[in-house]
Order: structure tokens, then sequence, then C-alpha cells
């Protein structure tokens, strides 16, 4: 539900989440060969894109907090986090990525907006507040991206199912 008139820090939470559930619409009801399938010349796939996601949302909301993240199978700073492994299942990846979202969303919650925090891989501070719209950014960004790609497998577009349709 929109929070029309809501407080700033439930206003961009409920942001994220929006786009966050659009990431997720943007599987339904493909096939593994689908969701792995390289749709640029790079190999972007959609499940890569999910993968990515769940990784860094660990990274800014629990890690750049001091919350401690589950270990990574995998290097993202080798863009490994974009690229999906044959041992790799689907449902190992949008578990990885609930998980990842239940835990920046327990940092969201616990902290105030003006919380600092300092990401291990840059030499900054930032506020819950600039991280918020970060993400933001980044799975708006990325959702993006997705609905090309999903567009160029079946035809299906936007970032929600039509009304009257499940998924």
């Amino acid at each position: 539900m929109t929070p029309y008139s809501a407080g700033e820090k439930q206003t961009l939470h409920a942001s994220l989440n929006r786009h966050r559930d659009a990431v997720l619409w943007k599987l339904h009801g493909l096939d593994d060969e689908q969701l792995r399938r390289p749709m640029t010349p790079t190999g972007t796939n959609l499940l890569g894109l999910v993968k990515h996601l769940a990784s860094v949302e660990y990274g800014w909301f629990v890690e750049t907090f001091g919350g401690e993240a589950e270990p990574l199978w995998f290097d993202p700073y080798e863009n490994e986090d974009l690229r999906i492994a044959s041992d790799e299942t689907t449902d190992r990846i949008v578990a990885f990525y609930g998980r990842a979202r239940a835990a920046a969303d327990a940092m969201i919650t616990e902290l105030p907006l003006t919380a600092q925090g300092h990401p291990a891989w840059r030499d900054i501070t930032v506020s819950l507040r600039w991280t918020l719209v970060h993400m933001i950014e980044e799975t708006a960004r990325h959702a993006g991206h997705m609905d090309i790609l999903r567009e160029l497998i079946d035809g299906t577009t936007g970032d929600h199912p039509p009304i009257g349709t499940a998924g």
C-alpha cells in the first residue's frame, strides 16, 4: 500500500519495497532457462540481477551500519554477483534476496534516518537516509533493466501485474 501522506522514513521504505516487488514480479511465470538466459553481450540476465541486488542490500544496509550479513559464496568485487553459476538454483537466489531484504528491513526499522554508517569498500560516511535513496535508485535502475530483458523474453512489460491477473 502506498503511504501517500506518511513520514519520510515510511515513504522511502515503501518506495524501495515497490521496486523490490517489481524485481520479483519480473521473474514470475518464467522457467529456469529464461531466467538465466544472457540477454546482452555482457551476459546480463534476470536471475543475475536479483543476485546482485541481494548482495548490495546486504552491503549497503547491513554491513555499512554494523549488522551481520550472511557469508557470501561468491565475490561481488569480481562481478560474480551478476553471474549465475550452474549450481545456483532459482530458489536459492530468490531466497537469498528475501533474506537480504529482511536483514535490510531490520536495519531500516531499527535505525533513525540520521544514523551514520561506513561501507567497508569505500572511505566515506553515509546516513541511512542517503542509503535508502541510493538503494531506491539502484533497485529502480535494475528493475528497469529487468523490464527490458523480460520484454525481450516474452513481451511482458510494466512494474506490476495487470489489474485482474495474478502474479
